[in-house]
Formats: structure tokens, C-alpha cells, sequence
């Protein structure tokens, strides 16, 4: 049965995945965390992932997990070491600040010496971005640190900016870059903030400008979420625009930090990056998981703009359970809004065009359950999807430069209801005449058990109303009648819809070629679903036995049906061998008489013997000659024996194997014997 409503779970899911729902951080991001960030062996391969993992569980509040074990040690070693990469130090200074390392006042020293030499020697964004930041880690950790020529590294660095906001990387590399804008933002601010006297006012007032530049260049989706990507980069600089946008919100949050004037950014700009970090879901890359969780907490607390998130714990609503419309307004991470109000601007059915069903109604707040309550539904509501536009309020107006409220919220909310289906019948028709005389009446609230039978001139009609709670037509997503030979071949059809009253007819005499002229039994059933319909079903109806005319010769057969790959797994059918009857014997005493026979021959050959005189006068009496004699004689028996043990048991391959030993011994035995006895016939002879 799942596997039958699998199909209409689609066009439920489809439908209501399209609204664009922005959630706060939740508990889900909690769990995910512990899975993305899993050390190897209770440690990360660097301590950039380091400083990620400690980052993203200090912003979510994940006590319990303890890296610091391994952590530490690195930490305490990277800083000592006059060898380690800027890039290392900067990392390790930023994972010190989690975890508060002991590390001594000299290393501090040793440590911005360093830093603040290979600052004039910077040949790179990055080396300005790493060795600034280093310097600025030092500084909050109550280090006496200061940038004399702050000035001068402040031009260095802002000789790489573009006239439309973004940055290079370096001065021999002459692609700009977006995610580029951001880290030059952030050194920037650190140089602001480390610099022994004021910067000057022209080229803080210049930063701003190519700030409101950059985010000229923002781009958006259709539900209000923005975001910064890339137009013209190195393949290998590419890391998406969740990276590029995070770079920026780094940037221009720590710029605004550092600076008093006013960063011309609107809220609903800033809604729309937090809309978007929101919006990626749970990300499955580490870094991108930081990248997302940081920006949020940066956008949490900053000095630009603080964004809301509108959202609604459920965006479907019964109206069989009466359910209330409920709307909750938090920060990014889940903290409480400032006393507000929650207006419905509008309320309009999707598929409509008639006056909107709600205007201009403020919502009531509930302290108990921190929301936002709209009591009930308007009495002329009825089931469909309808689009709610929500506005949020400050009640205290001078918190409008604090708070982002990012204007008017588009949320589609589905009301679903259960439908009534009524006057369901199914009848055969005759072609001919179009009349009925086997119309059936139909319980579609449950299975059937019809049966009819039908020929080719004949037809198939089916029909029902569908209406809605308040009486109104209902036209679902789907309406399928479907036909399923035992041959497991099957038809579906899609039936239309006159105002409440959906029907079909099904005329056999056109439709023989398409059901490949099978005669037999069809199972019908019928299928009603729709996102709205509480009481979507799958209706058995019963059967109908087809007689259908042979198939010609040129029509097309029906499809080969899928084999379940598993079956050949099963057990296979029994096989059967029957062997050819064996030939009839000879009686028993006409076998045994020819087996007398074979000796006839052996006989012969003693009696030959005999007459002949053979004798061992000529048998070596000398021990060596007498041994290879006997040995002469004893391997033509073994032969002889090895051929009767070939016709009784041994196999053509063993008895080659062991002939071929025996046939070595008899040739060197055999040629020692028959020496001896020329040798001692020629000296007979001689004598």
C-alpha cells in the first residue's frame, strides 16, 4: 500500500517544499554539528578546522565535546615555534581565544615582533589579512600592541580595491574578487583599530563608498534571500557563494566595529543575507557549516543592523481541527524579539484573483508560548493554498535603527479539509445506443467489489462530485482511473472535471491497440489526491473481464514487464534429467561363457612355452646381474598387473602417470640384464 500512495506523496512534497520557509537555528544545527565536525583520533588535520570546530560549538553552545586535549598542545607549539606559517599563528592565536592557553608574556612579544616585521614585507592580501589579524588577536588578549605607520598599510592595502567594490588578491593577479572585498574589509578594521593615531577621515569615507558599491552588486532570489557570488574568478580562488557572502558580512560587521560613521547598508539587505545563511539549510561541508553559523552570529549582534526572522511554526492548517494560524518572530539564533506587532497585510487564495479574505488584522501575542495568534480563520476560508503577507512593527520606533524588520514576509499557507465525494457510479455502455443496464452505484469511502463484463464495441463510464467543506467544486492535483491486467500490464487514465462532477468514458473499440488486444481480467482502480484534500484515497473498484479480438499480425505487443532483480536470489525450478534406457544384456551364462574364453589365449602362451622348453638355465648367477634380472621380470608383472588394474579401476591419466614410471625402470633393468647375458654368450662363444 505505500508503495501505491508513493505517487501522490510526491505532488504533496512538491507542492509544499515551494514555500520559502526562513527558520531560526535550532536544534537540528546542534546535532548536525557533532557530525560534520568529527575529529580523526580526537584531533582536526589543522588548526584552521580547529579553530571552525571550537567556533561553531562555542556560538551553539555545545558543551560536550572536548577537543581541547589535542588542541592545546598545538597551540602552545605553534606559538613557540619561529617557524610556523602566518597563516598557523593567525589560527592558533584565533583557537587561544576559545580556549586560554597558558602561554607566557615573551612568547606574545616574540610573537608580534614577528608579525608586525613581515607586515612591510607583505606581498598579498592574505599576508596583510594574516599578519593584521594576528596583531589584533594579540592586542584583546591585553598585549600592548600598535601600528606606527598605520597610515601607509592602510593605502597598501587599499591600492587593491576596484572602482566597483571588490578587491584583488594581489597586485600581480588582476582579477578582482568579492569574497577579496571581505578579507581586505576585515584587515582593514584591524588596521583602524591598531593604529597609534586616527586614520584619515577621506580614506575611511572612501571604504564606505566602495562598501555601498559592493553591495550594489548583491544578488537575489525571488523569496527575498541575497547573497554574493562571484562573476569573474580563478577556478582554484572559487568557494561558492556561501564563502564570498560570509567574507563580507566578516568584513563589513568588523569595519562597522572599529568606525563611528553610518554604513549605507538598508535592513532589508541585511534581512536578505540572513534570509540566505538561513535558507542553506543544514550545509554538509565543515567549512561551509562554519561559514553559515559564524555569519549568523555576527549578524546576531552588530552595529549595522540586527535582522528578524518572521517565521510560522506550521504553514498547514485544518480546518476539520479548527487549527490556528501562529507566527513567531525570534533573531537568527533563536533569541527573543523586542516587544512588537505582527500585522497580516493580506491574505489571497493562490489560484484567485477575488478580494483578499484577510486585511490589515494584528495579530495577538501570547507571552506564555512567545507568539504571535491569529484566534480563527475567516468563515469564508476554504481549502486551497493562499498566500499570507506579514509586516512587522517595532513598538518603540528609535529601535528601527537597531533591528532589521526586512518589510513585508511572503508565507504560502495550505488549509486542508476533508472532501466530500458523492453520486459516484460506474456503468458499461452500450456503443451503439449509449445505454446502461448494468449502472452501479459507488462507496468511495472504502474498497469495492464490482465485476462486469464487456466486448469491444462496448464502453466503460465512470463519474463523482468532489466538494469542498463549504460546497464549493474541489479540483484535485490528480484524478487517475487505472486498468491492471493479470499480465501485470497497465493503463491509466486521467479523468475530466465539469464544475463539481469529474467522469470518464472509456471506449473499448478505439482503444484495443493500445491494450495490445488482451482478453482477461482488469483490475480497476481509482486514485484521488491533492495537498489539500485531508482524505486523499486509493480506491479498489473491482473488476472488469474484457473480451477483446485476436490480435493481427502487426500489432504491437505488450511491454516486457520489470523482474524483480532479487528473485534470481530464490529458489529455482526443479530440473529433471531423463537418461537414455539402457541396452538390453545377454543372458548371464552366454557372459560368463565368453568370460572363459578370454583366458583361452593365456593358456595357449604356457602350452607355447612349454613346447618350446623354456628354462632358467641362462638366469644370472652373479648377484648384481641376478638383481637386475629379478628386478627385469618383476617390473613387466607390475606392467602386466597395471593393466589389469586399468580395465578394473584406474583412469586413462593415472595409469599413463604410473606407466611412465615403470616403463624408466624396465628400460634401465631390462638393458643391464640383456648386456650380461651378450657379454656371457660372447665369451662362450670365444672360448
Amino acid at each position: 500500500m505505500i508503495r501505491k500512495l508513493g505517487f501522490l506523496a510526491l505532488f504533496v512534497i512538491a507542492s509544499i517544499c515551494d514555500a520559502s520557509i526562513f527558520r531560526p537555528i535550532s536544534d537540528a544545527h546542534r546535532s548536525a554539528a557533532l557530525e560534520v565536525f568529527n575529529p580523526v583520533d580526537g584531533s582536526f588535520k589543522s588548526l584552521e578546522e580547529s579553530y571552525e570546530a571550537l567556533r561553531t560549538f562555542e556560538i551553539l553552545r555545545i558543551e560536550n565535546v572536548d577537543i581541547s586535549t589535542t588542541t592545546r598542545p598545538l597551540i602552545e607549539e605553534t606559538v613557540k615555534s619561529s617557524y610556523a606559517t602566518l597563516k598557523d599563528v593567525y589560527f592558533a592565536l584565533r583557537s587561544n581565544q576559545i580556549l586560554k592557553c597558558s602561554i607566557d608574556a615573551e612568547s606574545y612579544k616574540a610573537i608580534s615582533s614577528r608579525l608586525q616585521a613581515a607586515i612591510p614585507d607583505a606581498s598579498s592580501l592574505f599576508d596583510f589579512y594574516f599578519s593584521v589579524g594576528g596583531l589584533v588577536l594579540l592586542k584583546a588578549s591585553d598585549s600592548d600592541v600598535q601600528l606606527e605607520n598605520a597610515g601607509e598599510i592602510f593605502r597598501s592595502v587599499k591600492a587593491l580595491s576596484q572602482s566597483d567594490g571588490r578587491w584583488r588578491y594581489s597586485s600581480n593577479k588582476p582579477e578582482s574578487s568579492v569574497r577579496a572585498a571581505g578579507i581586505a574589509l576585515e584587515t582593514l578594521a584591524g588596521i583602524v583599530s591598531l593604529a597609534s593615531a586616527d586614520i584619515e577621515e577621506s580614506l575611511i569615507g572612501s571604504l564606505r563608498n566602495d562598501i555601498t558599491k559592493l553591495f550594489d552588486s548583491i544578488e537575489k532570489y525571488d523569496d527575498g534571500a541575497m547573497f554574493f557570488d562571484e562573476k569573474t574568478v580563478d577556478s582554484n580562488e572559487y568557494q561558492g557563494p556561501l564563502s564570498t557572502s560570509s567574507s563580507v558580512v566578516r568584513g563589513v560587521v568588523a569595519f562597522a566595529d572599529v568606525t563611528s560613521g553610518k554604513i549605507a547598508i538598508s535592513g532589508d539587505k541585511i534581512s536578505g543575507l540572513a534570509k540566505y545563511f538561513l535558507g542553506v539549510g543544514i550545509p554538509g561541508n565543515s567549512h561551509d557549516f562554519f561559514y553559515q553559523i559564524d555569519s549568523l552570529a555576527l549578524l546576531e549582534s552588530n552595529r549595522l543592523s540586527i535582522p528578524l526572522v518572521l517565521s510560522l511554526p506550521a504553514t498547514v492548517l485544518s480546518l476539520s481541527r479548527n487549527d490556528q494560524l501562529k507566527v513567531t518572530v525570534n533573531t537568527v539564533l533563536g533569541s527573543a524579539a523586542p516587544p512588537l506587532t505582527v500585522k497580516i497585510v493580506q491574505a489571497t487564495k493562490s489560484d484567485s484573483k477575488a478580494a483578499p479574505i484577510i486585511e490589515n488584522k494584528d495579530l495577538t501575542y501570547d507571552a506564555d508560548g512567545d507568539f504571535h495568534l491569529f484566534d480563527a480563520l475567516p468563515k469564508d476560508v476554504d481549502v486551497g493554498v493562499y498566500e499570507f503577507v506579514f509586516k512587522i512593527a517595532l513598538h518603540d520606533p528609535s529601535q528601527s535603527d537597531i533591528y532589521a524588520t526586512g518589510g513585508r514576509t511572503r508565507v504560502r499557507v495550505f488549509v486542508t479539509g476533508v472532501i466530500k465525494v458523492d453520486n459516484a457510479e460506474i456503468s458499461v455502455l452500450d456503443s451503439d445506443l449509449g445505454s446502461s443496464e448494468s449502472n452501479k452505484a459507488l462507496d468511495l469511502s472504502a474498497d469495492s467489489s464490482i465485476s462486469f463484463s464487456a466486448n469491444h464495441l462496448q464502453k466503460l463510464h465512470l463519474s463523482f462530485q468532489l466538494t469542498t467543506p463549504l460546497g464549493n467544486a474541489f479540483k484535485p492535483h490528480q484524478v487517475l482511473l487505472k486498468l491492471r491486467h493479470k499480465t501485470n500490464v497497465e493503463h491509466v487514465f486521467v479523468l475530466g472535471s465539469t464544475g463539481k462532477k469529474y467522469e470518464t468514458t472509456l471506449d473499448f473499440l478505439g482503444l484495443v491497440d493500445k491494450f495490445y488486444y488482451l482478453s482477461g481480467k482488469y483490475d480497476l482502480q481509482l486514485a484521488v489526491g491533492d495537498t489539500a484534500m485531508e482524505n486523499s484515497f486509493i480506491r479498489s473498484l473491482g473488476y472488469i473481464d474484457l473480451d477483446l479480438p485476436e490480435a493481427p499480425e502487426k500489432a504491437s505487443r505488450p511491454p516486457l514487464q520489470p523482474v524483480d532483480p532479487l528473485s534470481r536470489f530464490g529458489p529455482q525450478a526443479e530440473i529433471t534429467l531423463i537418461f537414455r534406457s539402457p541396452e538390453k544384456r545377454p543372458p548371464k551364462e552366454l557372459s560368463l561363457a565368453f568370460f572363459g574364453l578370454t583366458f583361452v589365449p593365456l593358456a595357449g602362451f604356457f602350452v607355447g612355452l612349454l613346447r618350446l622348453g623354456v628354462n632358467l638355465k641362462n638366469f644370472p648367477t652373479s648377484a648384481a646381474p641376478a638383481t637386475f634380472a629379478s628386478f627385469f621380470h618383476a617390473a613387466i608383472l607390475a606392467i602386466l598387473c597395471l593393466y589389469a588394474l586399468f580395465w578394473l579401476k584406474l583412469n586413462l591419466f593415472t595409469t599413463l602417470k604410473i606407466l611412465s614410471f615403470l616403463g624408466v625402470v624396465l628400460v634401465f633393468v631390462g638393458h643391464r640384464t640383456l648386456s650380461h647375458l651378450a657379454s656371457t654368450s660372447a665369451k662362450v662363444k670365444s672360448i
